[in-house]
């Protein structure tokens, strides 16, 4: 049966999508089991086994990944990952089996799979068991969409005692460690979905399925299961990472999925923005200020509705607001500042933009709400939205790009997208994916045409894969009270952690309050604290501007200081931003991740690590002027702001009156520091004061280029490694590698042992214990001299 809906009346069609979508829950049990293994075929990069019910295949796709395929069917049908773009490596494994299981071993781990009842097991090298598919685990039920018939797919997992789930992507849920909770992975407003898991026991899973899907968790009834249920699928279809660490998880993640590429250096600065700059005189004007008052500033954000009415779509300024807006852009360059600019994938009717997109076939035919909406899905689409967007405002010398309601908004709770047909096939097929294409198309369309700017976009939602794009995710459209804030935690831990690097929140939330009200001086100060320590440092919100100096003076000083402190701690986010392109590294890191072996550290979802090296403890209750804090063990911590030195393994109750969020470096930290400036680019970084935090050894590498090119790619950068010797009382500043256009031959550091009071908060410390004059070659500090 075919339906027509152009046909139809629209209340028609109103009552047939409803039938539809609840039809597409409707559940049919066909398929469960696969049945005794019939016949096992070996292959170049795994293994086939056909069962009575379907087909189980394994490949080993390097030493700690596999990829576990069923269909149940004879055939494997044709099947596009949105997400994965990887190839297998060619890597040694073994093969054999006994009468009850088949054995796929690396040299890491092995896979194993129970010949009776196919479910698979992943066990390490000393038989230790690291996850079991539940027996009778797979499950197809027969559903349909649109009239076609289609499965949903479900597929569980035995879920350990005192193992703990983390990632999935980002939610308001509050919620850091998912056990006995579910978790809706569907694009929306302020929920992000990634089907990427991640366990305290050292593995990780990526679900490879772009639909709507309900994951349990140790859920009551199933406590001992974690469940994965998409809405379609035609197979179970997931990667295995054998980890053992958190770090090696995200890694082989991005092998999977791709790498991130570098961020400009210019991102790394202080953002501010809000909704919204209405004028060409405001947004040039709000710079203006901030050089007068000489408070740090590097972009700001050209916010929705530059538009004339009724041309959402135009990528065009209204005239009478913005009469020259490449001058505009000129003025901000002048002045040193970067600026993104808001551009939606929807458009009024009638425009030029949505006639040429209609006619290449890349629109949706719906109008909602008055609007049509493109699809990313189709190639020709892609390019041609990133050629409207290049013409009418990337000509113009933007920067950058604010990817707004790239979920996209139309789907939500309303459900219209999933009914929708896109070059892809039915919207319901696809719909987690349509960020991730949505950003595809402006990387690749900006990388096509130049590579003298690196890419850089801000985008509401997210799918697995989308780091590779240079997308940095914000949390949507929250509150601005002390119960948004506080969630903003675990669900930016849960989203780093899921795999993609670079996210942040609007600084005070996005419907937020006003300066002049005393509560929210106090929750838009504690939310700028831990901004500071967010992957990008940005204000947004409703209301009254938030410009620094909209404060009163004791909230503006309390800005400024970590503004201040943000720039000084640029070598060190630079080069930890270079960790996370070269190493496939995280920046905004849970506990979890450098303290497996801590169970008060695996629980601990309001505290994380800025770096390898700074933890950060946000204050999140009204009033407070202490907060405690757990410092993991395996390490001694300084007080950032006192220098005092704490044992590891301990809690204890740090002062934070409303100046002061407590950060601890860890022993062995060097941590570099570099001196005041305006904007990152206003002059090279230099001197640098390397704070050493004795106590056990420590390694760092700095890393340095142009900042706004591809050229790093080519090898064009440099890096020196910094090394500390905790038994010799030795550190050494060891010979540069590689150069650039523009370095900086000579240097200085600036050697600060830290003790009590000595080496401590922003200000540079006055006097040093050393000061080296670097030319390239190692140099060594012995401590004891000092």
């Amino acid at each position: 049966m075919k339906i027509d809906i152009k046909q139809m009346s629209r209340p028609l069609v109103r009552i047939v999508l409803l039938l539809i979508i609840a039809t597409i829950s409707t559940v049919v049990l066909v398929r469960a089991a696969p049945g005794p293994a019939t016949a096992i075929q070996r292959q170049t990069d795994g293994i086939l086994i056909k069962t009575e019910l379907g087909v189980l295949r394994l490949q080993v796709w390097s030493d700690r990944i596999v990829r576990v395929t069923f269909v149940p069917g004879a055939d494997f049908p044709p099947n596009k990952s949105w997400s994965v773009i990887g190839a297998p490596d060619k890597v040694k494994w073994n093969c054999h089996e006994t009468s009850e299981i088949v054995f796929v071993e690396t040299r890491s781990f092995q896979a194993r799979v129970n010949r009776t009842t196919g479910a698979v097991g992943f066990y390490d090298l000393n038989d230790r068991s690291i996850l079991q598919e539940a027996a009778n685990g797979r499950k197809f039920a027969q559903t349909s969409a649109q009239g076609a018939v289609a499965t949903s797919v479900r597929q569980a997992f035995v879920l350990a005692p005192g193992e703990l789930i983390y990632g999935l992507g980002q939610h308001q849920s509050g919620v850091w460690n998912y056990r006995g909770t579910s978790v809706h992975l569907q694009q929306q407003n302020m929920e992000v979905g990634l089907p990427v898991l991640v366990s305290s026991k050292g593995y990780g899973l990526l679900w490879d399925n772009p639909t709507v899907t309900d994951v349990e968790v140790g859920v009551k009834g199933k406590a001992e299961a974690v469940e994965w249920n998409s809405e379609v699928g035609a197979a179970v279809d997931y990667y295995f990472m054998f980890g053992p660490t958190a770090d090696n998880v995200i890694r082989d993640y991005r092998k999977l999925t791709g790498a991130a590429p570098l961020m400009p250096k210019w991102l790394w600065g202080f953002w501010q923005c809000k909704e919204r700059y209405q004028t060409q005189e405001e947004i040039t004007g709000i710079v203006a200020k901030y050089r007068e008052l000489g408070v740090p500033l590097d972009g700001i954000i050209q916010d929705w509705q530059y538009w004339r009415q009724d041309e959402w779509g135009s990528h065009q300024f209204d005239p009478a607001r913005y009469p020259n807006p490449a001058a505009m852009v000129k003025t901000l360059h002048d002045m040193n500042v970067h600026v993104l600019i808001s551009v939606w994938p929807k458009f009024d009717l009638g425009l030029t933009n949505l006639a040429e997109l209609e006619q290449a076939g890349a629109v949706y035919q719906p109008i909602i709400a008055g609007q049509k909406w493109y699809d990313p899905f189709s190639p020709a689409g892609r390019l041609i939205y990133w050629e409207q967007i290049s013409k009418q405002l990337f000509s113009l010398g933007f920067d950058g790009w604010w990817l707004d309601a790239s979920e996209p908004e139309l789907g939500g709770n309303w459900g219209e997208f999933r009914t929708l047909q896109t070059a892809a096939g039915l919207g319901v097929t696809v719909f987690n994916a349509y960020p991730l294409m949505h950003t595809t198309g402006v990387y690749q369309g900006q990388r096509a045409q130049t590579d003298a700017k690196r890419v850089c976009l801000l985008t509401r939602s997210a799918f697995a894969g989308q780091q590779r794009n240079a997308a940095i995710t914000w949390s949507g459209d929250i509150k601005g009270n002390w119960d948004f804030f506080a969630k903003q935690i675990p669900a930016g831990l849960n989203f780093s952690i899921s795999g993609i690097p670079y996210w942040n929140t609007d600084i005070g939330g996005f419907f937020s309050g006003n300066p002049a009200n005393k509560g929210y001086q106090e929750l838009f100060t504690r939310w700028f604290q831990f901004g500071a320590f967010n992957p990008m440092f940005r204000v947004h919100g409703t209301g009254a501007n938030k410009e620094v100096w909209r404060w009163d003076k004791p909230t503006q000083n309390i800005l400024e200081k970590y503004i201040r402190l943000r720039y000084r701690m640029l070598p060190y986010i630079y080069s930890v931003s270079w960790q996370v392109t070269s190493e496939g590294g995280t920046m905004m890191r849970p506990l979890m991740m450098d303290f497996a072996d801590d169970p008060q550290a695996l629980d601990n979802g309001d505290q994380f690590l800025f770096g390898p090296a700074v933890m950060v403890c946000p204050v999140t209750q009204e009033g407070a002027t202490n907060r405690s804090v757990y410092l993991p063990k395996q390490s001694d911590w300084y007080d950032f702001w006192t220098g005092k030195r704490e044992s590891g393994g301990s809690r204890v109750t740090v002062a934070s009156p409303i100046e002061t969020i407590p950060l601890f470096a860890r022993a062995g930290t060097i941590l570099p520091l570099g001196p005041m400036i305006q904007y990152v680019s206003e002059k090279p970084a230099d001197p640098i004061e390397l704070r050493v935090y004795r106590g056990s050894n420590g390694a760092f590498t700095l890393y340095e280029d142009e900042g706004d090119n591809y050229h790093y790619e080519k090898g064009v950068l440099a890096t020196i490694p910094l090394i500390w010797n905790e038994t010799a009382g030795m550190l050494t500043i060891g010979a540069r590698q590689g150069k650039f256009p523009g370095m900086l031959k000579e240097r200085t550091f600036r050697i600060v042992f830290v003790s009590a009071g000595h080496g401590t908060g922003v200000e540079e410390t006055v006097p040093v214990d050393a000061i080296v004059k670097y030319t390239g070659g190692s140099v060594v500090v012995k401590a004891e001299n000092f």
